[in-house]
C-alpha cells in the first residue's frame, strides 16, 4: 500500500488523537483522559489555521504525526516579529521508526513556519527526539520555567 505525506484534515482527527494518546502513554505522561480536550483544541485550531499538522498515512492508517501551533508574543531580540511556532505531536509508530519519516515531517513543519515568517520554533523534546531536533539545528536552552495552576 502506498504511503502519503499529507496535511491533517478534520476527517482524520480520531486517528490522529489515538496516536497522540499513544505517544503520551509511551512517554509516561498520560494521567487523565485528554481526548475531549484534544478534540476541542484540534477542531478549533485546525479551522482557524493556528495549528498545522503533517502526517504520514498508509491507506486509512496514520503512521506518523507532527504538529505546530502558531502563537504571537511581544517582539523580542530572538523573534523581532514575535511569531513563534510550538512544535508538538511528533510521533512515529514504533514499527516505522528509523526510516527518515520524522525528519521528512519535520522538514514540512519547518517549511510551514518559514512560510508564515515564524522566527522561532520551540519544543519540549523527549529524549528519543533530541538527536532529530539537534540535527535540524535546534539548540537546548535551560531558561524554561513553568508554573502549573491547579483548579
Amino acid at each position: 500500500m502506498e504511503r502519503r505525506m499529507e496535511r491533517l484534515t478534520a476527517d482524520k482527527l480520531d486517528a490522529f488523537i489515538d496516536l497522540r494518546l499513544t505517544q503520551l502513554k509511551e512517554e509516561g505522561t498520560l494521567e487523565t483522559d485528554l481526548r475531549p480536550a484534544l478534540e476541542d483544541y484540534l477542531h478549533r485550531h485546525l479551522a482557524d489555521g493556528s495549528f498545522v499538522s503533517w502526517i504520514l498515512t498508509e491507506g486509512n492508517r496514520i503512521l506518523a504525526t507532527s504538529g505546530i501551533s502558531f502563537v504571537e508574543k511581544p517582539p523580542y531580540p530572538g523573534s523581532p516579529n514575535g511569531r513563534i511556532g510550538l512544535l508538538s505531536c511528533m510521533y512515529t509508530d514504533p514499527a516505522c521508526r528509523r526510516q527518515g519519516i520524522a525528519s521528512a515531517l519535520l522538514e514540512r513543519i519547518v517549511a510551514e513556519a518559514r512560510a508564515r515568517d515564524c522566527r522561532v520554533i520551540q519544543i519540549t523534546a523527549s529524549r528519543m527526539g533530541e538527536k532529530l531536533y539537534q540535527s535540524f539545528g535546534f539548540v537546548r536552552h535551560a531558561r524554561f520555567f513553568q508554573l502549573s495552576l491547579d483548579k
